[in-house]
């Protein structure tokens, strides 16, 4: 289980969300952290369509590890969103898993100059709509 924290109503935007993609989401609002995984061990972020692929070769959600490392970040020092500007700086980050997919992400918990890549990081949820949360990470000691 990952820790999930509530930001309903902080103003933090919410993504689209569709069917091929609210398992993702809504296994993070559930503490859970899922990716796709093909039966031949591969796995794959962002959600696709299971109908791109032949039926013995269809990714589903699988639980993985939850972990990773800044593979690259910059840090963000304006902005005209009023969430993301009452928290500058900010780094955003693409994190590389355990399981060899990256996601972008922001790193949160630790001073943004002391971000660097090749830091290891576990994945918590932020709830941003009910039912619905977002990957952040946090560097693992």
């Amino acid at each position: 289980m990952i820790d999930v924290v509530d930001a309903i109503g902080s103003g933090l935007p919410v993504p689209e969300v569709d069917a091929v993609s609210r398992p993702f989401f809504e296994a993070l609002d559930r503490g859970e952290f899922v990716l796709q995984r093909f039966p031949d061990g591969r796995w794959q972020h962002y959600p696709r369509p299971p109908e791109l692929y032949p039926v013995d070769g269809r990714p589903d959600f699988q639980a993985a590890s939850g972990h990773g490392e800044v593979h690259t970040f910059t840090i963000i020092r304006q902005s005209g969103v009023p969430y993301h500007k009452a928290r500058l700086p900010y780094v955003v980050a693409i994190i590389e898993t355990a399981e060899g997919v990256r996601l972008m992400g922001n790193v949160t918990d630790v001073p943004v100059d002391d971000v660097t890549i090749g830091m290891p990081v576990q994945v918590y949820g932020v709830r941003v709509a009910e039912g619905l949360a977002l990957p952040f990470w946090r560097r693992r000691g």
